[in-house]
């Protein structure tokens, strides 16, 4: 999710980057001839490209972080859980002698 949210970022930007010196006075986007409405309508979309692709990659950077500390916690309770049975085990060998 975090990689799909960069390259939305990064495609945003360099589209604005190409219709900021890309053209040279005139209604030109990648070489292509366009309205001024139409480069308007690109310059808004480049935008919300940006946005969504920075709303993308906070949503995986925090669904990653949640799935780690989910990770950690259940390593720690399996230590535990590991713990009691040897304790468990070592109790009932002390009983049988």
């Amino acid at each position: 999710m975090f990689v799909v949210g960069l390259l939305l970022v990064l495609f945003g930007a360099l589209a604005i980057v190409a219709a900021l010196f890309g053209s040279e006075g005139t209604a030109e986007f990648l070489t292509v001839e366009l309205s001024t409405f139409a480069i308007f309508l690109i310059g808004l979309a480049s935008g919300l490209a940006i946005l969504w692709g920075y709303s993308v990659a906070k949503f995986g950077v925090k669904k990653s972080m949640q799935h780690r500390r989910e990770s950690k916690q259940l390593e720690e309770l399996s230590q535990k859980l590991d713990r009691v049975d040897e304790e468990k085990r070592r109790e009932v060998d002390d009983d049988r002698i």
